[in-house]
């Protein structure tokens, strides 16, 4: 097992959006490919979840004085591709749910890298209840996605 990282506050906190950001963005690029409604509804919860998460780190930063840091255009576009391409030969509602599943697992996994960076380090109890409400949702989501996977 690799040596975690020490994380600071800011650090945390900047995993915490870009993680959401891209688990947003990833429905957002998904969404018009979505046909099952109960899909389409449970990822516009989602959504709006990963939005509300997003704010609060915002938030928890700006009491850092800190400002999140932005995908690159490139990075946002290579996520947009990637899609694109992902769903072009498959779009059924088990293919995006698997994606979702898949992208869902990165994002715990950030998370509990992230929180076993931050487990030695002086963070406030609300950045780390954050980080760790972000990982137990991504688990959910994870459960809920698989109920498509039929």
């Amino acid at each position: 097992m690799s040596h975690t990282k020490t994380v600071t506050e800011g650090e945390l906190l900047d995993a915490v959006y870009k993680n959401v950001k891209m688990a947003g963005d990833s429905i957002i690029n998904l969404m018009p490919k979505v046909k099952d409604e109960k899909l389409k509804s449970d990822l516009t919860v989602q959504l709006s979840t990963f939005e509300a998460f997003a704010s609060r780190a915002v938030k928890l930063l700006g009491r850092e004085g800190e400002k999140p840091e932005q995908e690159t255009w490139m990075a946002r576009m290579g996520a947009k591709w990637s899609s694109m391409v992902n769903t072009m030969m498959d779009s059924s509602t088990e293919h995006l749910a698997e994606m979702m599943v898949e992208g869902a697992t990165m994002g715990v996994n950030d998370m509990m890298e992230q929180l076993r960076g931050a487990k030695h380090a002086d963070i406030s109890r609300e950045a780390l209840n954050l980080a760790q409400s972000v990982k137990e949702y991504e688990e959910r989501v994870i459960e809920e996605m698989k109920a498509y996977l039929v």
